[in-house]
């Protein structure tokens, strides 16, 4: 949990500065005059004035470089703009030419930008370096001799084990790592599938995603690619020692008739054997020919062997995963913003379903047979896109509502009444506290039910 926690705030430190910067870059190109560059808040966020507080500062020219103590995000402040340290008074007096309200509107528009532009750059290029450095794994759908696995969740929507999922909505299903993702890229209405040789249309009731919603905490699997259970790789463990051997199939686990890889997976995760007991497992290792073998488990409560899986390995070269980086990210951003729109449909009701710092966190704790580094900046680069698209939400106090306002004034070629601006300023930061407390609320009340 610490080097989880450890991770999330590294990450989000990261994003933060990295964010910032895009906007005092962008001011500084064009000769506004930054007062301060902090990571964290140094006062008691939405109120500038309450509990003002640096964990460390210093003064270097015209800026102020700090860390302040309130870890929700981070700010640029700029002179001349109405902007979280609600400066009234500064916008009183006549504008000086290296205030950001002095400039033409194009280069305010810049500025106020520049932070998501540097989150969606950052995205890319973590992608494309992830791909230059891991290259890029893909199951075709056709190698999937046994078709799809399903748990509750997907036999609710009709599935059967051993069905092939062709189509999730208007998507081809071509590569079967990608199925869950389809399933969650936007609210689709139904699935299409290869069953028993026919090609059928399952329909999706929306209750569906309202159910997977209400039952995070279980982690569903609802479908994924069907695995024969042939052991593809052998660890030092009880079915290494019972003398198992690389390309076996397990036939059955004692009374349990195994078809599925999946299904020796849920018959040891459920607890129906402990350390200690000896499994009668029998395998098939030539055509037509069973052996049983005696395996006692050890502690760990594993047998110690990963299934034989169809990947097809690419390595990525430099210039490729230049275009690899930029195409990851686009298919990132549509894929969260079709699932931001389940926080508004009346019938999923999302909302519900918010999460806080302790939902990001969460993301950061890799699975058992992830690469953690390559896990963490996977996170990282998700997280970022995560934060462009929020900040470009047209609520006042965001870059989205500030960038609003601004192309207002290209159009109508005046900008918003003053005290408009203030009000929608304090309106929009109070809404941003709202959304914080409610947000991590959910995340302590959930964690309180789960105990």
């Amino acid at each position: 949990m610490l080097l989880t926690v450890l991770k999330f705030f590294a990450s989000l430190s990261i994003l933060i500065v990295l964010h910032e910067f895009g906007h005092y870059i962008a001011a500084r190109v064009f000769g506004v005059r930054v007062k301060k560059f902090y990571l964290f808040f140094d006062f008691f966020f939405p109120f500038p004035n309450l509990a003002n507080f640096s964990l460390f500062k210093k003064k270097v020219g015209d800026t102020e470089y700090g860390i302040g103590w309130f870890p929700f995000g981070g700010y640029v402040q700029m002179a001349g703009i109405m902007d979280e340290s609600m400066d009234e008074e500064e916008l009183k007096q006549p504008p000086k030419p290296d205030e950001f309200r002095s400039k033409p509107a194009w280069q305010r528009l810049i500025i106020l930008l520049g932070g998501i532009i540097v989150n969606i750059l950052l995205a890319m290029i973590i992608y494309s370096g992830l791909s230059w450095t891991y290259g890029k794994d893909t199951l075709p759908n056709s190698a999937l001799e046994k078709g799809y696995y399903v748990d509750e969740y997907g036999a609710s929507l009709g599935l059967k084990n051993g069905d092939l999922i062709t189509r999730i909505g208007d998507h081809e299903v071509k590569d079967a790592t990608r199925v869950r993702a389809l399933l969650f890229k936007d609210i689709v209405s139904e699935i299409g599938i290869v069953r028993d040789g026919k090609d059928t249309t399952l329909l999706i009731d929306k209750s569906f995603y309202k159910d997977i919603l209400q039952n995070q905490k279980s982690n569903p699997v609802i479908v994924e690619p069907g695995y024969e259970p042939i052991i593809g790789e052998l660890l030092d463990g009880p079915l290494k020692d019972a003398g198992a051997e690389i390309g076996d199939q397990i036939i059955a686990i004692d009374t349990h008739r195994i078809e599925f890889f999946q299904e020796v997976r849920n018959l040891l995760e459920d607890e129906v054997y402990t350390s200690g007991d000896t499994l009668k497992i029998e395998i098939e290792r030539t055509k037509n020919t069973t052996e049983i073998l005696n395996v006692v488990l050890d502690e760990t409560g594993r047998l110690g062997f990963a299934a034989h899986v169809p990947v097809v390995h690419e390595e990525i070269g430099f210039f490729q995963s230049l275009y690899e980086g930029p195409r990851r990210t686009w298919t990132t951003l549509v894929a969260y913003i079709g699932q931001f729109k389940m926080i508004f449909d009346k019938d999923i009701k999302g909302y519900k379903q918010l999460g806080g710092f302790g939902t990001i966190a969460k993301a950061y704790k890799p699975g058992k047979n992830d690469n953690p580094w390559r896990h963490f900046w996977s996170t990282t680069a998700f997280i970022s896109v995560i934060l462009a698209f929020m900040n470009l939400l047209p609520i006042p106090a965001l870059d989205g509502g500030h960038a609003l306002f601004t192309i207002y004034e290209i159009i109508m070629r005046r900008p918003p009444p003053e005290k408009f601006l203030q009000y929608a300023q304090a309106t929009g930061m109070m809404l941003l506290l709202f959304l914080l407390l409610y947000a991590n609320g959910m995340d302590i009340v959930r964690w309180w039910f789960e105990k």
